[in-house]
């Protein structure tokens, strides 16, 4: 078995709002995502997933429970070690692309690099060869506004994968696209798996973005409720 590149055990994220209120987003949520893998975590709105994926993706910290990216203990780590881990293993990909729109795709894909300390030429160069991997070397120099939805989804990808990271989250990749070019990023994301041993998680409310992944990992009301991969951590199945 490979090693895992995120491994969740018992984790519960609980929010605090105005008054006093406790709102419990997950509640017990035992994972594992193993090197390579390629899952899609799908459920209703308010179902804890995007909760799940800010913790998958070092963006938030659990309540209690553990929580190990790339063999790293998230508790043990602070603020400025959480998100040298976050820069240096894990890529993003939003429904939004979140692009900075003044200024080209190279430097846009070349942003986690500034944040790395990588000197101007190096950024410059693998910014590029990482356009080109996602087949938009002739789109180098054009801003976000000059770019179709589909080629600033792919200029977002490309940006994840400029630092070379073991995991790439991916929410709602396709929710603005049209059709065909959704295809077309799903099959870019399902090639880059395949041939870079990427770990992929997608999340999604599109059952047929899901049906595409190799691993379905159904979450409601806090808990997963169905997981038909083999790698479950515990078996946390809720009734229907």
């Amino acid at each position: 078995m490979s090693e895992p590149a995120v491994e969740a055990i018992d984790v519960t994220r609980s929010y605090e709002l105005e008054g006093g209120v406790v709102v419990n987003a997950l509640s017990g949520v035992s994972l594992r995502i193993d090197t390579g893998e390629y899952a899609a975590i799908i459920g209703p709105s308010g179902s804890g997933k995007s909760t799940l994926m800010h913790l998958l993706g070092c963006l938030d910290r659990p309540t209690t429970g553990a929580l190990r990216i790339a063999g790293a203990d998230v508790s043990s780590l602070d603020d400025t070690q959480l998100a040298q881990l976050r820069n240096e293993t894990v890529g993003f990909v939003f429904q939004s692309f979140q692009l900075l729109p003044r200024i080209s795709a190279t430097a846009n894909v070349a942003m986690p690099l500034v944040y790395r300390g990588t000197a101007r030429a190096e950024r410059i160069e693998r910014a590029r060869a990482a356009l080109e991997s996602v087949g938009l070397g002739h789109r180098l120099d054009h801003r976000p506004t000059q770019l179709s939805g589909g080629e600033q989804q792919r200029v977002a990808i490309a940006r994840a994968l400029v630092s070379q990271p073991t995991l790439l989250l991916a929410d709602e990749p396709t929710g603005n696209l049209d059709t065909q070019s959704g295809v077309d990023v799903m099959r870019l994301l399902e090639q880059l798996n395949t041939d870079h041993g990427v770990a992929v998680i997608l999340v999604t409310h599109d059952h047929e973005v899901a049906a595409r992944a190799r691993r379905r990992i159904r979450i409601r009301d806090g808990l997963i409720e169905s997981d038909d991969g083999a790698h479950s951590v515990a078996d946390q199945s809720v009734a229907p």
